[in-house]
């Protein structure tokens, strides 16, 4: 069993294949966090806790004798509030009455076979996995406030995932202020934070600071879980590499506001509070109602290798859902920098039939399809297609997209609506708009107000009706905007501060809907390119444009950055033009190639403009991906240079569950002169096997995990070179 409470020493004791977790209920009732880490083969671990006087650190009423019990220097699993521990909190809440003061103490617990659901909000799913929940209940006993602690428990992934629950027992309604999915205590040890910092066309950039006295916080109020932070962190002991040392990963299943707290205390303490974030939010709890936390999944590893492995098994395997999820996926070209709104249904059918020649199996046709819509002034709202763009409608372009052979997909933003639309003349109020004030624009468009169940329906039969429709096998669902102006018009006003989070419950409920309703569809998540990249959109959507930009050199640091927590199949890459819309860079197709193929691969260029040269290396790319794919996605992924080496070269490497292939990638982001060769040491591959490197020569897998092996010299603009490393006996 994988959870076990010692009823003598009050201990809950969590444990997976390789990590314990222990909690400890005082005295008073207070939940200790006692432990978490490798397991120890020591059942009490107590003893790592010990009450010291710390002066001014004040004390529960019936320890106001003992002035070493505080709460202000007590490793907590979920923090009171108001009564004493000044650190960052866990809750905020105001009673009726006016009373911001909570203290909440042990009032029972259940340990059930399986996982727990959270209503209306996604989390990690049993997938045949020997799995536990464990459910504490503590309770404020003068306010009538409970909360429940939640804990599921994946022996064999090695991982936790953590939630509450806060319930209203009283007769007088309480409104939450902030209510975190969770608390961590790492009452010992100096740590590093990494966290992944960014902006549109530039997400997920790693970044590894030293933890200083003070809160550090990483939040996003844009309505999303943004471009600048992801809702992902990890903390890793000073020494740690990717090879060993404490690390420890939180990743929040949430797509909307978020906010990470990482405290160093007083007394040298890390404490960790993850969870919706807590601007402009304000929850009414009525009497008996509960409010439910996003999921947070946790895992503590030696080295961020086994860190990240343990997190892309758990995405790959228990968050993501449908028959995409571990299938192949189709090789795609999308139409957007090939023409962007200048389309029409000649320049489509010619790019299409290019694709379908070289084996492209999906064409995406992108913005600019529908009527209004040639540019970004009009036509969000009204999914009606352009007769004049496309005289035969989209069942006619799709016939013909189909006849050569190729699946068909389409772009739409549903959530959004533009000023210049027939929906928005219709129902101008179920866009968020501030009263009496002029709202904020971004690309000329506003935010449908999903809070409304009539936009919520609208959405829905809009998006069913397409499908329902014509024939489309992928949907490319985009954002492109982040919420101001938040205000619903059909929401009283003291509960302005639920439009966020209702928002997306409700986005998630449409997601529900439709992938039940069309499971042979496959959704690709984007929002401005990565701004929605987070566990909670991969249940719905098994991959994730990763970023608008396409330049491989700038997508090697983003798809660096994030392969730390999120899998390489969950990683929307194409292969885009030179020089490059972005940046103006000028690249080599094989690099662009080589970056590509580390995710869910596909192109997005004028493929009608390409020279026979190009269109037959791009259908060699092709036949190359569609082989190593199931390597690319089911294997393991390691990294083998860091961002120190960054800005000389990135190497990483592939390699197949039974060790029978690897595949070693390296591209040159700043050739030297007179250099040091470029020399890495493999990963993963069977020690005692032998393997043929590129069909060179021959040499056992320790020696190219320990000896290593040596690049030759690649110079030229941003090279890149792909080796083929196959077990031969």
């Amino acid at each position: 069993m994988s959870i076990r409470y010692n009823e003598a020493t009050k201990q809950f004791i969590l444990e997976t294949a390789s990590t314990c977790y222990q909690i400890e209920i005082d005295e008073l009732g207070f939940l200790h966090h006692l432990y978490y880490g490798p397991k120890t083969g020591q059942g009490d671990l107590a003893y790592r806790y010990r009450i010291y006087d710390h002066g001014f650190s004040g004390n529960p009423y019936d320890m106001r004798n003992n002035r070493a019990f505080s709460l202000d220097s007590m490793p907590q699993e979920y923090t009171s509030f108001g009564v004493g521990d000044f650190r960052v909190t866990s809750i905020r809440a105001s009673c009726s009455d006016g009373s911001r003061c909570f203290e909440f103490r042990y009032s029972g617990h259940e340990i059930i076979d399986g996982k727990y659901a959270i209503p209306d909000l996604p989390s990690v799913y049993n997938n045949d996995d020997e799995v536990q929940t464990l459910v504490v209940s503590l309770i404020d006993g003068p306010a009538n406030i409970a909360i429940r602690l939640y804990y599921g428990v994946f022996e064999n992934l090695d991982v936790i995932t953590r939630t509450a629950e806060i319930i209203n027992w009283g007769h007088e309604t309480v409104w939450l202020r902030k209510a975190s999915s969770l608390c961590l205590e790492l009452p010992f040890g100096s740590w590093d934070m990494i966290h992944f910092h960014g902006r549109h066309c530039m997400e997920r950039q790693p970044e590894r600071v030293p933890l200083f006295h003070g809160i550090h916080t990483l939040s996003s109020g844009r309505g999303m879980s943004s471009h600048q932070h992801n809702p992902f962190v990890i903390l890793c002991d000073r020494t740690a590499t990717e090879d060993s040392g404490a690390c420890y990963g939180m990743m929040l299943m949430y797509s909307g506001n978020h906010k990470t707290e990482i405290e160093l205390d007083q007394f040298d303490s890390v404490r960790v509070v993850m969870g919706v974030s807590d601007d402009r939010f304000r929850w009414e709890l009525t009497p008996g109602a509960s409010f439910r936390a996003p999921e947070v999944i946790l895992s503590c590893a030696d080295g961020l290798t086994q860190l990240s492995h343990r997190f892309h098994r758990v995405v790959r395997n228990n968050v993501c859902r449908g028959e995409y999820k571990l299938s192949h996926r189709p090789v795609l070209i999308n139409n957007w920098e090939a023409t962007y709104f200048d389309l029409n249904e000649e320049k489509i059918v010619a790019l299409a039939q290019k694709a379908a020649d070289i084996g492209v199996e999906l064409f995406v046709l992108d913005d600019g399809w529908f009527k209004n819509r040639v540019d970004d002034n009009a036509g969000l709202g009204d999914w009606t297609p352009d007769t004049n763009k496309l005289p035969n409608g989209l069942d006619g372009l799709i016939k013909k997209i189909n006849d050569m052979g190729l699946k068909f997909g389409l772009w739409v933003e549903p959530e959004m609506v533009n000023e210049n639309s027939d929906l928005y003349r219709a129902h101008p109020d179920w866009a968020m708009t501030a009263p009496n004030r002029a709202p904020m624009m971004a690309r000329n468009q506003l935010v449908l107000d999903l809070s409304r169940e009539e936009v919520h329906e609208y959405i829905f039969d809009t998006l069913s009706g397409l499908l329902s429709k014509y024939n489309i096998t992928y949907i490319k669902w985009d954002f492109n905007r982040p919420l101001a102006d938040v205000y619903s018009h059909s929401t009283p006003s003291p509960r302005q501060g639920e439009v966020t989070h209702r928002y997306y419950l409700s986005l998630y409920r449409l997601y529900e809907r439709l992938t039940k309703a069309f499971p042979h569809v496959l959704f690709e998540g984007c929002a401005g390119g990565g701004g929605r990249f987070d566990a909670g959109m991969l249940q719905y959507s098994p991959q994730i444009w990763c970023s608008d930009n396409t330049d491989p050199i700038s997508r090697l640091t983003i798809q660096y950055g994030t392969s730390f927590g999120y899998p390489v199949s969950a990683i929307g890459a194409h292969v885009s033009a030179t020089p490059n819309h972005q940046t103006g860079r000028l690249t080599p197709l094989s690099t662009r190639g080589t970056v590509a193929m580390m995710g869910a691969f596909g192109y997005e260029l004028d493929m009608t403009k390409l020279s026979d040269e190009e269109l037959e290396e791009m259908k060699g790319q092709i036949k190359r991906f569609k082989e190593l794919e199931p390597m690319i996605h089911n294997g393991l992924y390691y990294r083998l240079s860091s961002m120190k080496e960054s800005g000389h070269y990135f190497a990483w490497q592939f390699v197949a569950p039974d060790k029978s292939r690897s595949l070693l990638s390296i591209v040159v982001t700043n050739p030297l002169a007179n250099s040091t060769p470029v020399h890495v040491r493999l990963k993963g591959l069977d020690s005692d096997a032998i393997y043929s490197v590129n069909g060179e020569f021959e040499c056992t897998g320790s020696a190219l995990m320990n000896a290593g092996y040596t690049f030759p010299q690649l110079t030229g603009d941003y090279p890149a070179l792909q080796l083929d490393i196959i077990k031969v006996k």
